[in-house]
């Protein structure tokens, strides 16, 4: 058999890395017998990819109606790497005894790169590949992906300090008679938010018609627009809803105030700063129902989600500390933090119970975590926790990889930051 084993490993648990940040890894073989080889070589590379197909139907010669399929795509690649760990390709065979082997590889990010997204039609992808190159056979091929981060800092645009207002008036016709309006009135602080933040909403009615307002229902949505560039220019928007909040009813002839939450899960920021086949952006959508035969009510704001929270505006309260128990040590009952910071190197140390460090030489959850690269920008801010986005990918193989690629880490998804413990400021009063 030869191969029994075959494990790649990063230096931080999560897999995360900003752009520009070093990334450093390792590949661990078990053979269990002895293995001859060419080389042994690692790539890392960076891409984007859109696909969708879309049908068509026309009348053939004899006047039937035929469908065909078109497969619109677009692919972007920021940077691929490579290099021998072992040997080359164009050396002398060798052979690797059995029993495990450890190779370690090292690679600096690009400064400038879009932040890892998976989607329906598209994605931005960052992997590693590790490969047996073996002479007059089959490669042997390890792979895993890993995210990229591109920092948004939400304080650096002074337009995501703005308050979203949206403001909804109806009047409804009875027997040619117009009655008084129903007015709505939704509120957000402020427009910019990372994952983890809570959006306080608040909602205030005065119906003053004689129709009543069954529900009014606020979506957080994400709008991704796909551009193909094969077999020609072509875009494909869609429409998502990530969150849905809801109150009601207000009758005819009341008035109503409602304060709502939207907690923000771990999803990509916005824009994909440096992408040019797949833009991203959310929006807050306002439904007023109401009751009859009468159209309802709709408008919508953008909102930015960004990876670095507003931070030092008036009446916000001063960030909390990291979640930790009261003897300093990491709490169970709270989320964990990255135990280095992405792209820095783990040092490895005893586990609390004098055992070793973890698979990839990362420390135990609960050790003090190095900062993000704009942390020293904001001195009070705390560190973000790092968390497992809710859209994965269906699979990381692409056509680059052979039948014999072995794919690490299962159903891949990005993890982003999140700001749980800072929150917005209060609506100005």
């Amino acid at each position: 058999m030869g191969l029994k084993e075959a494990n790649i490993y990063l230096d931080n648990q999560w897999n995360t890395y900003y752009a520009g940040q070093t990334v450093n890894g390792r590949i661990e073989y078990v053979f269990d017998s002895p293995k001859k080889v060419r080389g042994i070589h690692v790539k890392f590379k960076g891409e984007a990819h859109t696909e969708w197909y879309e049908s068509k139907q026309q009348e053939n010669s004899e006047g039937k109606t035929e469908s065909s399929d078109t497969m619109h795509s677009g692919n972007e690649e920021y940077f691929q790497i490579s290099y021998y760990l072992l040997g080359s390709n164009s050396g002398n065979e060798i052979e690797i005894p059995e029993g495990k082997h450890t190779y370690n590889f090292t690679f600096t990010l690009p400064p400038v790169l879009p932040s890892s997204f998976e989607g329906e039609h598209g994605y931005i992808r960052y992997t590693v590949k590790v490969t047996l190159d073996r002479p007059w056979k089959f490669d042997q091929e390890t792979k895993m992906a890993f995210t990229v981060i591109n920092a948004l800092d939400l304080n650096l645009n002074p337009n995501y300090k703005e308050p979203i207002h949206i403001q909804l008036e109806k009047t409804f016709c009875c027997f040619c008679c117009a009655s008084p309006p129903l007015s709505v009135d939704v509120q957000a602080p402020v427009s910019g938010y990372c994952p983890g933040q809570v959006i306080p909403l608040t909602i205030d009615i005065e119906n003053k018609s004689n129709v009543q307002l069954h529900l009014v229902k606020i979506f957080l949505r994400k709008v991704v627009t796909y551009r193909a560039t094969s077999p020609s220019t072509a875009t494909k928007k869609i429409k998502s809803v990530i969150l849905t909040v809801q109150e009601g009813p207000a009758p005819a002839g009341t008035t109503k105030h409602w304060s709502l939450n939207m907690e923000i899960p771990p999803i990509p920021p916005s824009n994909l700063v440096n992408c040019n086949i797949i833009d991203l952006d959310y929006d807050l959508k306002v439904e007023c129902v109401v009751s009859g035969m009468h159209l309802n009510m709709h408008d919508k704001k953008y909102v930015t989600i960004g990876t670095v929270p507003l931070v030092g505006m008036a009446g916000q309260p001063a960030p909390a500390p990291s979640p930790t128990a009261s003897n300093g040590q990491y709490s169970p009952s709270q989320p964990a933090v990255l135990p280095v910071g992405p792209g820095q190197p783990a040092q490895p140390v005893p586990s609390p119970a004098g055992g070793d460090a973890g698979p990839g030489g990362w420390v135990a959850p609960g050790a003090a975590p190095s900062a993000p690269p704009y942390q020293a920008l904001y001195p009070t801010l705390t560190e973000p926790v790092y968390k497992e986005s809710p859209y994965t990918a269906r699979t990381i193989q692409d056509r680059g990889d052979n039948s014999h690629t072995m794919i690490r880490g299962g159903n891949f998804a990005p993890f982003y930051p999140t700001y749980a413990a800072v929150q917005p400021p209060p609506l100005p009063q």
